[in-house]
């Protein structure tokens, strides 16, 4: 039987969460929307909007496989598990 992944701290998860929410402010505030507000065209795409194309997108991926693997750990109760006392020692 191939064994589980190690089950991530509850800290970690929130850690995890606060790290994306903080990102996802960051890339919506002053200093990144300026960066991407140039007069340059990517495809025919002003870069500015072409940065909200591919970053808003690109955010909703990355909370959909973060709450995909909170889902994961719900489905298997770890401490459930029949446990290997051979393993333990």
């Amino acid at each position: 039987m191939p064994s589980l992944p190690p089950k991530p701290s509850p800290s970690l998860l929130k850690e995890a969460w606060l790290f994306f929410f903080v990102l996802g402010l960051v890339m919506l505030n002053y200093p990144f929307l300026v960066i991407f507000n140039r007069l340059i065209l990517v495809f025919n795409i002003p870069l500015s909007v072409l940065y909200f194309l591919v970053g808003w997108p690109l955010s909703i991926v990355v909370i959909y496989f973060f709450s995909l693997g909170l889902s994961v750990e719900e489905e298997q109760p770890w401490d459930a598990l029949p446990r290997n006392p051979e393993a333990e020692s």
